[in-house]
C-alpha cells in the first residue's frame, strides 16, 4: 500500500509490511496498547483533548530550562520527546518499512541549520506523529548511531496520530510498563529508563 503522504520530494511512498490499527475501545483503556495507522478511523477525543488533525506546523516555544548541550565530535546535534499522555501511556511512532532498524520507537530528529533542540523535537513530534504537543521537561541526552540527541518530556495538546507523517506507518499509545517490549531498539533503552525515574519522581 501507498502512505497517503508522499515524501519531501514529492514521490509515493509504498509501504511494504503496513501495520494495523488496534480496535477502537483500546484508546480509552488505560492498560491497552492503542495504535493507529494514516487515516485510520480515531476517537473523538482522548482523556478529554480534542484527537483532530491539526491545521499545520506548531509554533515552536522555548519554554524550558535545560543544561548545556555538549555535542561529541563527529556526531550530528538531534532531539525529540518522550510524550507522556495523561492517562499515563507514552506515545510511540513505527518508522516507514523499519527506516534506520528501529521497529517502533520515540520520535526524533536531526537540528535543521539555525533550528534550536526544542523547536526540533517539538516540529519531529509533529511530523512523525500527528500530535503537537508542549515540551515539559529536559529528560536525557543520549548517544544514537550518528547523532547525540537530546530527549525532552512533552505532553499532547492538539493534534491526531492518524495523520501522521510519510516517514511513520503507525503511532502507538503504550502503557509505560510495557515500554522495553514495544521499544525494543538498544538505542532506546537509556531513554526508557530515564522515563521511567522521571514518572517515578512524581
Amino acid at each position: 500500500m501507498h502512505h497517503p503522504c508522499r515524501n519531501d520530494d514529492g514521490e509515493l511512498v509504498v509501504i511494504h509490511r503496513p501495520s494495523s490499527a488496534t480496535p477502537s475501545a483500546h484508546w480509552a483503556e488505560p492498560g491497552a496498547l492503542a495504535t493507529a495507522v494514516p487515516v485510520c478511523q480515531m476517537p473523538a477525543s482522548l482523556n478529554g483533548l480534542s484527537l483532530s488533525p491539526a491545521p499545520g506546523m506548531p509554533d515552536a516555544d522555548e519554554g524550558v530550562d535545560e543544561p548545556p548541550f555538549t555535542l561529541p565530535p563527529g556526531m550530528r546535534a538531534a532531539a525529540g520527546a518522550v510524550v507522556i499522555e495523561d492517562d499515563g501511556r507514552v506515545w510511540l511512532v513505527s518508522p516507514t518499512n523499519g527506516y534506520g532498524g528501529y521497529t517502533t520507537t520515540f520520535p526524533k530528529g536531526r537540528v535543521d541549520p539555525g533550528g534550536t533542540l526544542q523547536q526540533t523535537a517539538i516540529r519531529e513530534v509533529y511530523e512523525e506523529s500527528g500530535l503537537l504537543v508542549r515540551l515539559d521537561a529536559f529528560l536525557i541526552d543520549v548517544p544514537r548511531t550518528k547523532t547525540y540527541t537530546r530527549y525532552y518530556i512533552a505532553k499532547r495538546i492538539a493534534g491526531c496520530p492518524s495523520a501522521m507523517g510519510w516517514e511513520t506507518q503507525a503511532v502507538h499509545l503504550v502503557p509505560a510498563s510495557r515500554l522495553e517490549e514495544i521499544a525494543v531498539h538498544p538505542n532506546d533503552a537509556a531513554i526508557i529508563r530515564a522515563a521511567r525515574a522521571w514518572l517515578a519522581a512524581r
